[in-house]
């Protein structure tokens, strides 16, 4: 049950945030799947094993980095900037939706929400 409540609050943020995307800030729909799976290039960081594979991917799939991006963008307020914070937002909501956690060092599939 307690998965079913996580899959659904990550599924209200993603509404959220798209609804922001593509009606609020009117962004296109190329560029978000241009960059939707960027993320996971990350992946690639498992050639250097389990340990080095799962924090690089971590790196990319938490939302400290993109929420930094996003804390300096006030500053600064470049829309591009917006567009990739809340797609890489949108990246990371679909994969917890899918149940699709951040990894463990101990293999690829081993994830928080296991």
């Amino acid at each position: 049950m307690i998965k079913y409540i996580i899959r659904l609050e990550y599924l209200l943020q993603l509404i959220v945030i798209s609804y922001i995307y593509f009606f609020i800030i009117d962004s296109s729909i190329p560029l978000f799947l241009l960059l939707i799976f960027v993320p996971d290039i990350s992946m690639l960081g498992y050639i250097g094993g389990n340990k080095i594979g799962a924090r690089i991917y971590n790196i990319f799939h938490t939302l400290i980095i993109p929420t930094l991006l996003l804390l300096i963008n006030y500053l600064s307020y470049s829309i591009l900037l917006t567009q990739v914070v809340l797609i890489w937002y949108a990246h990371i909501f679909i994969d917890r939706i899918l149940g699709y956690g951040l990894k463990l060092d101990s293999g690829f599939k081993l994830t928080h929400l296991n």
